[in-house]
């Protein structure tokens, strides 16, 4: 898998991270906030983390191929 890919997942995986925790902060501010967007940011963070960790566990198998072949 090339690294671009796993970068890009990377990425997507922090700002998803990133957005969920800063409307999370958001919550116990003055301003209002909807408990389903809430939810939705950590649905699409947790599916973000989880790409990225079966991305690098394939990438794991591969180059553990590669070295015993």
């Amino acid at each position: 898998m090339p690294t671009d890919h796993l970068d890009d997942l990377r990425a997507k995986a922090r700002y998803g991270r990133e957005r969920y925790q800063l409307y999370k902060a958001k919550a116990y501010g003055q301003q209002p906030t909807s408990p389903a967007r809430l939810r939705e940011l950590q649905r699409a963070s947790e599916q973000a983390e989880e790409r990225l960790r079966f991305a690098e566990a394939r990438e794991q198998a591969a180059d553990h191929e590669q070295e015993r072949g």
